[in-house]
């Protein structure tokens, strides 16, 4: 079997501009980065916008969310590659919607994010690398800020910003653990003012979080100038705008803001715009590119990182509430051999059969087709077939689904395209029309900001309560008093468990679930709560994808996955 990349380097391309033509997308609506990527318009994103406000033209939204991640793979974006080819294949007009991939995990250890085998979006190298320069932009944008807040200080201080109070962080967009606690402006009275400052990667910068919210320039501008960005030595919350620079920041971002297309290995498009993690940061596409997509295809895939404990409930109180969207129904992507890792088998043996392995570790799907269900979603269980999977196994996990009151159907889009997921495409369109979704967020707007964190740990986590420490009290206290109150929470934790410890695999319920900080997104529109041992900044494994990775004189990639 090729590899990834191997598969992507051998496929003919089309032109970008006969893909997007396949959704009433012209040349002139589209600005070329090269022959096969390509904005929109600033024109045509506008018309598409008004196009999707009636709900007559607007297709129907698929997410497709997953089990707790394992090392065993689940193959999530394989599955909404898979989906939209499928959806293609049996004569629906599908459109698909992802995010762009960061350069920390193309690096580290989890890969690219182009799907893999025949189910992938192209060109895979430069998606997964510089591609359009969008996180780049973001990353600049942010550390002007930085720069801007830093000299503001330097050049006299008339906001009276207290230095040990700016919550305002560089960013770059590599897992660098070095950079996460920083001291700045050493050096003498010229080199600025002296203080500790801090990193994170790009993809969890509330920026990045601003631009994949925000609609146009206008409300882009907006939320910039709305950014908290410190308090002044009286107390007073500092907000950007004070420092009359958000032009500038904007001037960097106005491509930025705009969705990019691409195309399947099959030739469909792809809006690939926006990166945010899901276990630090809201973990979906833009608005604009979804958007974009539900008003070009009658139906529309998309995908929220990680698992339905994280992306999926982001998706559904955070971008669903600020977008006005919906989805019509909610893919749940497994494998047999994930479920077998959270029922204790370990990696070295799963490709033996064991059922019981499987039956034990089919609680962790449980409680997420659970979760989707407090949503009002249907929801369709997709099996992401491997070589290893038995017979038995995979009936015992359709008859598991099957009483769980899922649908389970088998997927084998990685090895055959669009063809390996037409069963699953045909029971989408099949549940969409069926089966009408009722949905509902887990929490009103109104409700009171340690409510809503204690919502999603008991309802979404199976947490039996949170712990506050009393300077997280206080802080959520301050955030309600400065008018926050309604703002949606988006909690930091990690992705290898439903709870906050990546060691607690399968199920885990009735424990403790620790908030250790809270900070205000008041630019993106959310509350972060940071949980556990959550890092913004992730570090390097130790034998990083980057080993594998290496280029030839022709340009020629090779070892990136």
């Amino acid at each position: 079997m090729l590899s990834d990349i191997e598969i992507s380097q051998q496929n003919k391309m089309l032109p970008i501009t006969e893909v997007a033509q396949k959704i009433g997308i012209t040349a002139d609506d589209l600005e070329q980065y090269g022959p096969y990527k390509a904005k929109i318009t600033f024109k045509k994103l506008r018309e598409l916008q008004e196009k999707v406000k009636d709900p007559k033209k607007r297709g129907k939204l698929i997410l497709t969310t997953a089990v707790t991640p394992t090392p065993a793979g689940e193959g999530k974006s394989t599955v909404s590659i898979g989906l939209g080819d499928g959806l293609c294949k049996i004569g629906k007009k599908s459109v698909i919607a992802l995010r762009e991939p960061s350069l920390g995990p193309c690096f580290g250890v989890k890969g690219g994010a182009c799907g893999g085998g025949y189910a992938q979006i192209v060109p895979m190298e430069d998606i997964n690398l510089h591609f359009t320069g969008d996180i780049h932009a973001i990353s600049i944008a942010n550390n002007l800020m930085s720069a801007l807040i830093d000299n503001h200080i330097q050049q006299g201080n008339p906001l009276q910003i207290d230095p040990r109070t700016i919550s305002w962080k560089r960013v770059v967009d590599l897992n660098d653990r070095a950079l996460r606690n920083v001291t700045i402006g050493l050096g003498g009275r010229t080199n600025g003012v002296p203080r500790e400052d801090h990193f994170c990667i790009s993809v969890a910068s509330e920026l990045m979080a601003i631009v994949c919210l925000s609609t146009s320039i206008s409300d882009l501008k907006n939320r910039i100038d709305s950014i908290t960005i410190a308090q002044s030595y009286d107390k007073r919350p500092v907000k950007f705008g004070e420092l009359k620079c958000t032009g500038a920041i904007a001037a960097l971002l106005k491509d930025a803001i705009r969705p990019n297309v691409v195309q399947t290995l099959e030739k469909n498009p792809v809006f690939v715009h926006g990166g945010p993690f899901a276990n630090i940061a809201q973990g979906t596409n833009s608005v604009n590119a979804t958007l974009c997509a539900l008003a070009s295809g009658d139906y529309v895939v998309t995908e929220a990182g990680f698992a339905a404990d994280l992306g999926a409930e982001k998706f559904m109180d955070i971008k669903c509430r600020a977008a006005g969207i919906s989805p019509d129904a909610v893919v749940i992507v497994a494998t047999v051999r994930a479920l077998k890792m959270h029922g204790g088998m370990a990696k070295a043996d799963l490709s033996s059969p064991s059922v019981a392995a499987l039956q034990k570790g089919f609680e962790n799907l449980a409680v997420h087709i659970e979760n989707i269900a407090k949503f009002g979603v249907p929801s369709i269980v997709a099996i992401n077939r491997f070589v290893t999977d038995t017979e038995e196994e995979i009936e015992l996990l359709k008859k598991l689904c099957q009483n769980k009151g899922a649908r389970a159907v088998l997927c084998e889009g990685w090895e055959k395209g669009g063809e390996g997921m037409t069963d699953l495409a045909r029971t989408v369109v099949e549940v969409t029309n069926t089966e009408k979704a009722n949905f509902n967020y887990l929490y009103e707007a109104s409700t009171p900001l340690v409510d809503k964190i204690r919502t999603i740990a008991r309802q979404i986590y199976r947490a039996r309560d949170i712990e506050l420490p009393a300077s997280v009290v206080k802080k959520l206290r301050e955030f309600e008093e400065q008018g926050y109150k309604d703002l949606p929470v988006c909690i930091a934790k990690t992705q290898n468990s439903i709870s906050h410890d990546p060691k607690l695999a399968g199920a885990p319920k009735d424990y403790m679930f620790p908030v250790r900080d809270v900070q205000l997104y008041s630019g993106a529109g959310f509350i972060v709560v940071l949980a556990g041992e959550i890092m913004t900044m992730p570090g390097l494994p130790k034998l990083p994808a980057a080993l594998s990775i290496d280029v030839d004189d022709d340009g020629k990639i090779t070892g990136l996955f």
